[in-house]
């Protein structure tokens, strides 16, 4: 996405209600942030060859996507020609000052 993307009109999607004044436009649609997550799960299932995965989520903030990469990792075991172990760990770190 270049700096000078305008987004898209929020009146294109569904927005609720407790967020429709505090929103003025869509930059990223869901949809291409799921697209994208699917796309690294790929890559990331072909990186690693027949190698473990070691998945590791710094929470809270990256809760939500750890959980979408690691489904769509997970889908890919069950229904691609291989299958990887997966461990999975959870951090939490300190906010920024």
């Amino acid at each position: 996405i270049r700096d000078e993307e305008s987004g898209y009109n929020k009146n294109l999607f569904c927005i609720p209600k407790h967020y429709e004044e505090d929103l003025e436009r869509v930059f990223i649609p869901h949809g291409l942030i799921l697209d994208r997550t699917e796309r690294l799960a790929r890559d990331i299932m072909q990186d690693m060859g027949s190698h473990p995965i070691v998945a590791l989520c710094v929470l809270k903030g990256g809760y939500k996507f750890f959980a979408d990469l690691l489904d769509r990792i997970k889908a890919l075991n069950q229904n691609g020609d291989k299958s990887v172990p997966v461990t999975v760990d959870f951090v939490r770190i300190k906010s920024y000052c």
